[in-house]
Order: structure tokens, then sequence, then C-alpha cells
């Protein structure tokens, strides 16, 4: 028995199921990508937190949404931070032109990070989140509540990157092109 070639009604049915399957994937697609750019629970409870300055002034998270944020959980007892902080603010100086802000949030008490800042000062934003920023930083994938611990938010306000331990250069190079 020899095969009969596909008939012109055999073509356009197997195109239009073709068609329909790429239409599919197509909503498909762009459902998920709509999904994955609203923000969690945890990134919108983020952005509608206040910390106190130094100056005892309140900084909101939402003042930072809208550009990309690297987020630094650190304190003055804890080595490693202190060893990242002149790395992160120099990524600062380099990349604020293009839109990149810094906020260090200090699980600290105010006196040791003002007499840090004294010594070391920063040329970004600081505010103090005390013990509690311990479970802001749990609540953004800092599973053990260790420090330090850094998060990088885009434009959009969406977690793109953690980072559990001491940053390095190439973190902060890579970091530069997720979003901008």
């Amino acid at each position: 028995m020899s095969a009969r070639p596909f008939s012109r009604r055999g073509w356009l049915a197997a195109a239009a199921g073709l068609g329909l399957a790429g239409v599919g994937a197509g909503l498909a697609w762009r459902t998920d990508r709509r999904q994955s750019q609203s923000l969690s629970e945890a990134e919108h409870n983020f952005w509608q937190q206040q910390f106190a300055q130094l100056d005892g002034v309140m900084l909101a998270s939402s003042a930072f949404k809208g550009k990309p944020l690297l987020l630094n959980f650190w304190a003055t007892w804890c080595p490693p931070c202190v060893e990242e902080l002149p790395l992160i603010n120099d990524f600062f100086l380099e990349n604020k032109s293009k839109g990149w802000q810094v906020l260090a949030l200090a699980v600290d008490q105010a006196a040791p990070v003002s007499r840090f800042l004294t010594q070391s000062p920063l040329s970004f934003s600081v505010a103090l989140a005390g013990f509690p920023g311990i479970e802001v930083s749990k609540s953004l994938g800092n599973i053990t509540g260790a420090l330090p611990f850094t998060v990088v938010f885009g434009s959009n306000g969406n977690v793109l990157h953690r980072k559990m331990g001491r940053l390095t250069v190439d973190d902060l190079r890579a970091w530069v092109h997720l979003s901008v």
C-alpha cells in the first residue's frame, strides 16, 4: 500500500493546528512573563517599609523604586560586612550615573553605625534596621539570617539576585548588566 500525498485540506488542517499551537505557546509565555513581573508579597512588603536614618528622619523604601537598587544588610560587628562596604561604595560611585542606587540597612544600633561612618564615610544611603532587619532580610530570601546579605532589585521592584556572604568585584560587575 502506498502512502497518499497530503490533500489541500490536510495541509490546511496541519497549518491551522501549528498556528493555534503557536498562539497558545505565545499566550502562555506572555502570561508567565506578566506573572514574573508582578511583585511577590515579600517584595511588596519591602517597598512599604520605612527605616530610620542616623539623623532620625525616616527613609521610605519606596523612594528607591523605579531604578535598580542594591540593598545590603550589614552590621559594624560583622567583619565581612565592613570589608565589603568600600567595594559597594565604589560600585555606587561608578554606576549612579547609570541609575543605580544603594541602600545599606544596618542590623545594628545608631551609636556604632555613626562611629563607623565618621571613620569610613559612604556616598550612598544608610539606614538603621536594627535587629528586625534580620526578619526583613529573611523575608527577601536570607534563609539563615546571616550577614552580610545583599539583594538586587530591578527598576520594576522585583528581586533579580540575592547573595549571602561577602561581595566580590565579579558579583558587582555581573549585576550592573541585570537591570538598568
